[in-house]
């Protein structure tokens, strides 16, 4: 069933656990989401790259994901993925989407707040809720991470703008990391604290140890960006499908693997953040 943000982040603060989401790029990766989700009996978030909705791709995309949530027996929400401005949040909301987010993390502080209380301003005509990011969460490949998210700000911002949710800059990184990363669980309990409570979100989910995301959902992330580890699964699968003399040529039997092998992988996740077995 498709649900909003505000209703996935509120079923998973009364059961103490986590959403996985997961980034989705084709109709195979959507299926092989939603796959993993009715079987583990989870709610999920679906979500989408800013560049498909600024690109025609997303037109054809969003489609496949609102039919994939509303046939769903459990709860779906579809994200808008680091939305950068209006024009990708408006395409969105056309297309959809159940949950935005607003990613002013580049911008002053003070616009940052002034950019993402407007769009939290206009989602909530639509009665959709939003995610904001303060601390610019780089790549893997960038030469230095920006200082931590601070509590004070996080305080203020969330006041300010009337976020449903916050990324947050905990040692995390989007990406492959080249070393095991080591989240600050202590800032993480406090950015909770400052923020009243509110449901943090991790980014950069792919390849973060599972000891720490175990204890990161404890300390209070309640939404886990899972992507590039999706990617992975995805052609990892399809590379040795390629490499099959008895492979299909017909493309819908082809895929079959590589749609399982995202089944398999978003499995694991789903158990990791403790949403197993909570649609039920």
């Amino acid at each position: 069933m498709l649900v909003t943000l505000q209703k996935v982040l509120s079923m998973a603060e009364e059961g103490g656990y986590c959403i996985p989401a997961f980034n989705v790029y084709n109709m195979e990766t959507a299926m092989g989401v939603i796959a993993a989700a009715e079987e583990a009996k989870a709610p999920i978030i679906m979500q989408v790259y800013p560049r498909l909705f600024a690109e025609k791709a997303g037109y054809y995309l969003a489609p496949v994901v609102v039919a994939a949530a509303r046939q769903a027996s459990v709860p779906v929400c579809f994200h808008l993925d680091h939305g950068p401005g209006e024009l990708e949040v408006t395409r969105a909301l056309r297309f959809g989407a159940t949950g935005i987010m607003l990613d002013g993390s580049t911008l002053p502080f003070e616009e940052n707040i002034a950019l993402t209380g407007q769009v939290v301003k206009t989602c909530s005509y639509l009665g959709i809720g939003v995610e904001g990011e303060l601390g610019h969460i780089g790549t893997v490949n960038d030469e230095g991470m920006d200082e931590f998210t601070c509590p004070e700000d996080a305080a203020r911002f969330v006041k300010e703008t009337g976020v449903s949710c916050l990324a947050v800059l905990v040692g995390n990184a989007h990406g492959r990391y080249k070393k095991p990363p080591k989240l600050d669980i202590e800032r993480i309990a406090a950015l909770r604290e400052a923020t009243g409570g509110l449901p943090l979100v991790l980014h950069g989910g792919s390849g973060i140890p599972d000891e720490e995301i175990r204890q990161a959902v404890a300390a209070g992330i309640r939404k886990m960006n899972v992507a590039t580890d999706v990617c992975y699964a995805f052609l990892d699968r399809v590379h040795e499908e390629l490499h099959d003399p008895k492979r299909s040529v017909a493309v819908d039997n082809f895929m079959k693997q590589p749609i399982e092998a995202v089944k398999q992988f978003c499995l694991t996740r789903i158990e990791l953040v403790g949403a197993k077995g909570k649609a039920i």
